[in-house]
């Protein structure tokens, strides 16, 4: 019997075709398997493929699962906002509230309809501040990214953060240093096994008056395939939870905004506003937002 499957890919964190992240999503994934997932996201080769599910409780509205080309992960931001998008489209939606269940748990994922079209607010996981990178692997991570620890912000420690997929975030002082970054990636990828966390997001901070962007970063994973991410929810999504943390920020002790610009090394530049509630002076939720544009969509048989 064949399947035929509603494939589209999509440019997340942007409304320009060919910038921002893409992500592949399968709008009627029920039936397939394991494998076949694994396949599709090889195929196509983007850092993410989602594969949407019916949903068969009502806690639910759909299940959504995340695929690389090589692993499965339990949350991916950008494919979460590519994914709701191509399912508004299809479906017509009004603003709503869906409910996904993924990898990380289950998730509220707002709609806002605009001007027939859509941004996609995601809620991010469960808020988790692990391990500081120091000694040995700290010069590690250093030197695999053909860097000086001169070149570190002061008072920014690296840290392993999670909102469901953690990342190491390291701070820099030059956004001209980050964009000539060239890590040694089977470095990253052996650093990876040892300290348990497979994306390394480094960032710079512009607070100067008249600047939109705080943030600009890159973020490496290629202990799980990718090399490059363009723009990574599940990178700046957490490292909001950090600026907060760690009180390296201004915020009025019940939000902080942000926004934050990543891509532009690789010509795939894309912008997502971050937002932190904060309860107590720590990070309580983070949600993340940005808009989506398809670049194609297509079907495929599978027999």
């Amino acid at each position: 019997m064949v399947k035929k499957l509603r494939l589209y890919q999509i440019d997340a964190f942007t409304k320009e075709k060919f910038t921002g992240n893409p992500a592949g999503v399968v709008t009627n994934a029920d039936g397939l398997t394991l494998g076949e997932m694994q396949k599709i996201a090889r195929e196509l080769n983007n850092s993410e493929t989602a594969f949407i599910f019916s949903s068969d409780q009502n806690n639910y509205d759909v299940h959504v699962r995340f695929f690389t080309p090589t692993n499965e992960v339990p949350i991916c931001g950008h494919a979460t906002i590519a994914a709701h998008f191509a399912r508004a489209i299809e479906n017509n939606l009004d603003a709503c509230r869906v409910y996904q269940k993924t990898g990380a748990g289950i998730l509220p994922v707002d709609l806002i309809k605009e001007h027939d079209d859509y941004r996609m607010i995601m809620t991010q996981g469960k808020i988790e501040f692990g391990d500081i990178i120091d000694g040995k692997h700290k010069a590690h991570l250093v030197s695999s990214l053909n860097m000086s620890e001169n070149d570190l912000l002061e008072n920014y420690p690296i840290q392993i953060v999670s909102t469901g997929h953690s990342k190491v975030m390291i701070g820099i002082k030059s956004n001209d240093h980050l964009n000539k970054l060239q890590p040694n990636y089977d470095g990253l990828a052996n650093l990876s096994k040892m300290i348990g966390c497979n994306g390394y997001y480094v960032f710079t901070i512009d607070d100067s008056p008249n600047s939109d962007t705080l943030v600009h970063g890159r973020m490496f994973a290629p202990a799980i395939g990718i090399t490059e991410d363009p723009v990574t929810g599940n990178a700046n999504g957490p490292l909001g939870a950090y600026l907060v943390h760690h009180h390296l920020v201004n915020q009025n002790h019940s939000l902080f905004k942000f926004k934050a610009k990543q891509g532009e090394a690789i010509k795939r530049p894309g912008t997502m506003d971050v937002e932190v509630k904060i309860k107590n002076n720590e990070p309580e939720e983070v949600k993340i937002s940005g808009q989506a544009v398809i670049a194609f969509k297509s079907e495929l048989l599978l027999e």
